[in-house]
């Protein structure tokens, strides 16, 4: 009889574990990413941006990072941004001017910490923070603009997109988006204008078996980047993401307080301020 309790106890263990996987699977991509959320825990992304012409199309900006998570979502954030071109004559001046060089934000909380690019801190110190900073420095308005890191921004995704297999494909307008997504409502210095919210963005989401983004490719038009420059009107900003290592120890820290200048304090982008 013992041979027997044991025998089927074991079934049942084997039919869990087995089921487990199933179960992951079939489970939608919000509730996926929402199990994500535990604290010392995230995953990384890689993104190249790419000024797409009828000329051709050139990768000009490269950016690493990280986001970390809480039980709620993204806590902290650490996003390197590198130029990836010697030649900017063909890159709008709207855009050069926040492309001058390598750029590294760290995010934690609403607080920004600036090093590199355009940011001078103070002389010996290597940093500038911000509350109420920017999500991603000067560079973030030239890169991935989307995070579907954030539930409410992958199911807005999902929800206007058509599904083929595990692949999302649709557009969303800047306005839609900035409604769901912190990331977003302050990725620059400025409000969205009554233009930028109505421009639509085309983007192609692509999810892992884990049901979590593993790919993003997004098209911007020229209105949002760089403006509609006579004889340019073909031009494009694609922004191609991955993510990997869901669920990887994650730790994002504040630069040393000796390093660190202050830019003093803004009011937060949703009472009026500025996020610079």
């Amino acid at each position: 009889m013992k041979r027997v309790i044991a025998g089927i106890a074991a079934a049942t263990v084997t039919m869990s574990v087995a089921a487990a996987p199933v179960q992951a699977a079939s489970a939608d991509p919000v509730t996926a990413l929402k199990s994500q959320f535990v604290a010392g825990k995230g995953v990384k992304f890689t993104d190249v941006a790419t000024l797409v012409e009828f000329a051709g199309n050139t990768s000009f900006l490269k950016r690493t990072g990280f986001f970390q998570f809480g039980g709620t979502g993204i806590v902290a954030s650490d996003v390197n941004a590198k130029l990836t071109t010697d030649e900017t004559s063909w890159i709008p001046n709207s855009l050069l001017w926040m492309l001058t060089s390598s750029e590294r934000t760290i995010r934690i909380g609403t607080t920004s910490y600036y090093s590199g690019g355009l940011w001078e801190p103070p002389k010996g110190k290597t940093w500038l923070k911000h509350p109420h900073g920017m999500t991603a420095g000067f560079s973030g308005w030239c890169s991935q603009l989307v995070n579907v890191a954030e539930p409410a921004t992958l199911k807005a995704l999902i929800t206007k997109g058509k599904r083929t297999g595990r692949t999302y494909t649709g557009a969303i307008s800047f306005g839609a988006l900035e409604k769901v997504s912190p990331w977003l409502r302050n990725a620059r210095l400025i409000r969205l204008s009554k233009e930028e919210k109505s421009a639509v963005l085309r983007f192609t989401l692509t999810l892992g078996a884990d049901r979590l983004p593993q790919r993003l490719v997004t098209v911007y038009p020229p209105r949002t980047h760089g403006g509609t420059e006579p004889g340019r009107e073909d031009r494009r900003l694609s922004v191609e993401t991955h993510y990997t290592g869901w669920g990887s120890r994650v730790s994002v820290k504040a630069p040393a307080a000796s390093e660190v200048g202050n830019m003093g304090r803004r009011e937060p982008a949703d009472r009026g301020g500025g996020r610079g």
